[in-house]
């Protein structure tokens, strides 16, 4: 299983090897090629209105000779990060997430006032070569998954239970190659899906733990 190191404000997730990673962290989003996936973390204080968050992550990421890594950035206290891992049929999915649900948001609503930053951020590494086009559909089960694991939580909003938050992210890696499925009838989604059930799931938990479950 990874085990991602924790070095605070930074979480690394070493991915083993060059992997094909899709993404929309703030930091190298889309098709990239990458072998660590990082989180920075940043206290709401340090978070002013006229903050260009875009430009101060390239120059800690300079510093820090990180600028070739896919990177988050959360509010998430990082030693509240969990990880999972499932295998079907030899298909090994790792999941990485740090779950804060103070920005909570259902889809299909907006909420305008923000009083705090609270996000999930969820990386996952798969171990089936997958095609650009498989790819896509693994981020958008993981995407399921999370949204799964958030509802089950039951934490109610004026429009319904929340799905998720208004600023969630979502990186998934794998080997560069040629199978154009990953969906849920196949053992890479199936095993996908398994691990960010756990690794959401537990990060809910111990957000509910600490907070209560009361949100902005």
């Amino acid at each position: 299983m990874i085990r991602p190191a924790l070095s605070p404000p930074w979480l690394d997730m070493d991915l083993g090897q060059e992997m094909r990673v899709l993404s929309f962290a703030p930091h190298r989003p889309g098709f990239v090629t990458a072998s660590r996936i990082l989180w920075r973390e940043v206290r709401d204080a340090d978070l002013p209105e006229d903050f260009d968050a875009y430009a101060a992550l390239k120059g800690w990421l300079r510093a820090r000779q990180a600028a070739d890594s896919v990177c988050f950035l959360t509010s998430r206290s990082l030693d509240a990060h969990r990880v999972a891992r499932a295998e079907v049929e030899g298909v090994r999915a790792d999941a990485v997430a740090t779950v804060g649900l103070s920005n909570a948001e259902r889809i299909g609503t907006r909420r305008l006032a923000m009083a705090s930053v609270g996000t999930i951020n969820l990386a996952v590494r798969l171990s089936l070569p997958l095609a650009s086009e498989a790819l896509i559909e693994a981020l958008t089960l993981a995407a399921e998954a999370r949204t799964l694991a958030v509802l089950e939580a039951g934490l109610d909003l004026p429009g319904g239970p929340a799905t998720g938050t208004g600023t969630d992210c979502i990186a998934v890696a794998a080997p560069e190659g040629s199978c154009r499925h990953a969906g849920k009838h196949t053992a890479a989604g199936e095993a996908l899906g398994q691990a960010v059930l756990r690794a959401v799931r537990a990060g809910v938990s111990r957000w509910m733990e600490e907070t209560g479950g009361q949100t902005r």
